[in-house]
């Protein structure tokens, strides 16, 4: 939360014309004081009881690394703990905070001043949760507060970011379902838009920077196989998205572009009716999500049905993921499946579910990602993961 009202605040004393050029790296320079703090509280750690104990008594490991991920018995927890807790961890905490932010700010068109209102109002919200799941799963067990959680967010990915857009932006809500759109182009001018080296790799093909703009203009479409050597055109209702002539470069500027709000025959809109919005019921849409917000809104959008239902998942984990392993490894044991989960599978959760929504035209498509990763979870869970609360983390 200190982070976004950072943020929040620098750009509401710059502006955003000056934060885009270079406020924002105000926030950064702030961090450095941060950092020192971390790095002196650092220096003033000492290792746990548990583990000077067993240093006391010469039985720590000399090889953790081999005993960790080389002994079957040791592995199988590795695997466990990924596959049970770690890779929802990931892309259950990265959907509700960051994807959530991008998909609101970047596809529903909400200025940035307002998300960032938005995020804070969720964090605030979801901050008593994490001692109370974690006061919860000390009473009744880790694996049934996590199993709950990340069920219960299961459920909700599609209809929350079905409700987010409805909320958010009626207008672009009405128009995926009423207005048509279908890229014409050759299938060889089109790839899979997965970049998982931060902007390195160029999608430079005109098919490519035809669907890119599509999807970051939150537009849905359908692609149909066109001629080959002819740059592609995007068919929107009765209206064209015009290309260059055939044989032409394919550019950035010689690509069709995604439509704009001047396009009003074609219903799409890059900004959201604010007076449609602000006179929008903000709650959780029905059912189970009221147990978590009941109030209104009339002026926020309204995500944090979804930090409800994350914050079931993952706080009980860290202490979980402690139980799973004896201390004489448990540093490096649990380590590796930590940060694959959140490393990997969260960190790279929003360039996966924009390539899979650039390739099916769909800007809901992406979220197959983290429902199959939390169901996998979820499984594994269910099976395989013991409980651990009643368990000797000295041992």
């Amino acid at each position: 939360m200190g982070a976004l009202l950072v943020v929040l605040i620098t750009r509401m004393i710059l502006g955003e014309e000056a934060f885009s050029a270079w406020g924002w790296r105000v926030p950064f320079l702030f961090s450095i004081v941060l950092l020192a703090i971390s790095v002196w509280i650092r220096l003033q750690l000492e290792e746990s009881p548990a583990f000077k104990k067993l240093k006391d008594e010469g039985k720590i490991s000399k090889r953790a690394y081999h005993e960790s991920f080389f002994e079957w018995r040791n592995l199988k927890v590795v695997i466990l703990a990924f596959l049970a807790i770690c890779m929802a961890q990931g892309v259950v905490w990265y959907t509700g905070f960051f994807y959530t932010q991008f998909y609101i700010e970047r596809i529903l068109k909400i200025d940035s001043k307002t998300v960032s209102v938005i995020m804070i109002a969720g964090v605030m919200l979801s901050a008593p949760l994490y001692v109370f799941f974690a006061w919860l799963s000390d009473k009744i067990g880790r694996k049934i507060v996590m199993l709950f959680g990340i069920v219960l967010m299961l459920g909700l990915y599609f209809p929350g970011f079905h409700y987010i857009t409805q909320a958010g932006n009626p207008q672009l809500a009405q128009a995926l379902e009423r207005v048509p759109v279908t890229v014409i182009a050759d299938p060889a001018d089109c790839t899979f838009q997965l970049d998982l080296t931060g902007g390195a790799r160029q999608f430079s093909t005109s098919c490519d920077i035809a669907k890119g703009s599509l999807t970051n203009a939150g537009v849905a479409y359908e692609t149909q196989a066109g001629p080959q050597d002819r740059l592609p055109v995007s068919a929107l209702a009765t209206w064209k998205l015009k290309a260059s002539a055939p044989g032409a470069k394919p550019t950035a500027k010689s690509a069709p572009r995604a439509p704009s709000s001047s396009h009003v025959c074609a219903r799409y809109s890059t900004r959201r009716d604010t007076r449609r919005v602000r006179r929008a019921r903000w709650r959780a849409g029905a059912g189970r999500n009221r147990a978590c917000l009941q109030r209104e809104d009339r002026r926020l959008l309204d995500d944090r049905a979804l930090r409800c239902r994350r914050d079931r998942a993952l706080w009980p984990q860290a202490a979980a993921l402690v139980e799973l392993f004896p201390t004489r490894i448990r540093y490096t044991a649990l380590s590796v499946p930590y940060h694959i989960g959140v490393g990997w599978f969260g960190g790279l959760l929003p360039a996966v579910v924009f390539a899979i929504n650039t390739a099916t035209g769909s800007i809901y498509q992406g979220l197959w990602f983290p429902v199959i990763a939390t169901a996998v979870s979820a499984v594994v869970m269910f099976f395989f993961l013991p409980e651990t609360k009643d368990r000797d983390i000295h041992a």
